[in-house]
């Protein structure tokens, strides 16, 4: 018969083996192409925007001539160009293995982990880089911003320093460097640096916050109170902005003021763990134990390392005569923070309730020593003051 019936299925199944042998044939011939390329071959698809071919094109250099680092070098780069970095950064590798001198490679190996969010291995790499080219900006600046990273923030602010007064405007780049001045406890440093800051973008409520941060931190809880009362006008659902100016008026007792803060702040997340804490510390204080029992226990209930929660909840609990709740909380507050005499004096009079005298003086004694060394630091910052100005060393 001419004609020869081809069930449909077996058909399709004839179809699908072709197809697969067409790819399979094209794919050897891409291969025997790409094992046949050469390093000016690889460039000229790298120029042309053919990463992937580029790609194999390298490597088929790097198969070739295992010992040419300039070839590993420049596969890291189209296997970045890719977002490939895990795979960049062992090729970086191979390359400074064979080559540790190899011009940029150092620098591209650091921008591949960073890439990556590997900061430790980023910043070792950029301090190689920054050594053999201190004039480096791009590598200067990726390490700061590592350190930062890796919460090294004195090392961090080192190298941002000059990255900053080389690039005054970027205000990237100087929110790094205030922040790491703020963590590190350099509130000079953050105040100056969030007040540019603030020159550059007045509107930023981030940045009255940072600087409110770091005025709090010299001492000027006011000015603080000021910049957060901005940031607060300026975008008044911003989470926190409405808890930290409400602290900041706790602090300087303020109690209304930062009681209608705490519940601004609550209106945004009813859950806000320190807004119950703090909203319920100033009842205790106004002597309405009531009112702050069940907001102290909900705070505590979502936070449990709130020690000034668990100092009052103690105290709360033993006017109440309820010990056996009150323990616990003086406990865990003298195990959040040893260095408050507060929950040390609650603790011993608990003690002393309970007729364990041994361990009443124990607490006692220590809060009076802390007390003591409180008094004594006082004493010690005012001895070292500078003398008043007088009228005539004035003139």
């Amino acid at each position: 018969m001419p004609f020869f019936y081809i069930p449909g299925r077996a058909l399709r199944r004839s179809a699908s083996v072709l197809a697969l042998t067409a790819a399979f044939l094209f794919a050897l011939l891409c291969s025997a192409v790409a094992a046949q390329s050469t390093p000016a071959d690889a460039i000229a698809l790298q120029q042309q925007g053919k990463f992937g071919e580029a790609e194999q094109a390298w490597k088929s250099v790097t198969l070739r001539n295992p010992n040419d680092a300039a070839a590993f070098a420049s596969l890291g780069v189209v296997l970045s160009r890719q977002q490939k970095y895990s795979e960049a950064a062992t090729a970086y590798r191979k390359a400074l293995k064979l080559d540790p001198k190899l011009p940029g490679v150092q620098l591209n190996l650091g921008l591949a982990e960073f890439k990556q969010g590997h900061f430790p291995a980023a910043a070792h790499a950029l301090r190689e880089a920054l050594a053999a080219d201190p004039t480096s900006d791009q590598a200067q600046t990726l390490l700061g911003i590592s350190y930062y990273g890796e919460q090294k923030f004195p090392e961090a602010i080192q190298y941002l320093q000059p990255a900053v007064e080389h690039d005054p405007a970027n205000i990237e780049l100087r929110r790094f460097l205030a922040q790491s001045c703020l963590s590190a406890k350099n509130y000079d440093c953050a105040s100056e640096q969030f007040r540019r800051i603030l020159a550059q973008n007045p509107e930023s409520p981030q940045a009255h916050m940072l600087f409110g941060e770091a005025l709090d931190g010299l001492g000027r809880t006011q000015e603080a109170i000021a910049e957060f009362e901005k940031a607060a006008q300026t975008s008044a659902n911003e989470p926190n902005v409405h808890f930290a100016l409400g602290y900041l008026y706790w602090k300087a007792q303020q109690y209304e003021q930062a009681k209608q803060q705490f519940q601004d702040e609550l209106k945004l997340d009813p859950n806000h763990a320190q807004s119950l804490a703090y909203l319920g510390d100033i009842e205790w204080k106004n002597n309405h134990p009531e009112a702050a029992l069940p907001l102290l226990e909900r705070a505590a209930g979502r936070q449990s390392n709130l020690r000034i929660v668990q100092v009052d909840l103690g105290a709360i609990y033993m006017q109440q005569k309820d010990y056996g709740k009150a323990l616990p909380a003086l406990e865990r507050a003298v195990k959040l923070d040893p260095a408050q005499p507060d929950a040390h004096y609650q603790l011993g009079r608990l003690y002393q309730t309970q007729g364990n005298a041994a361990a009443a003086e124990r607490e006692l004694a220590k809060a009076r020593e802390l007390h003591q060394k409180a008094d004594e630091d006082v004493a010690a910052k005012v001895k070292t003051a500078p003398p008043p100005v007088t009228t005539d060393e004035a003139h």
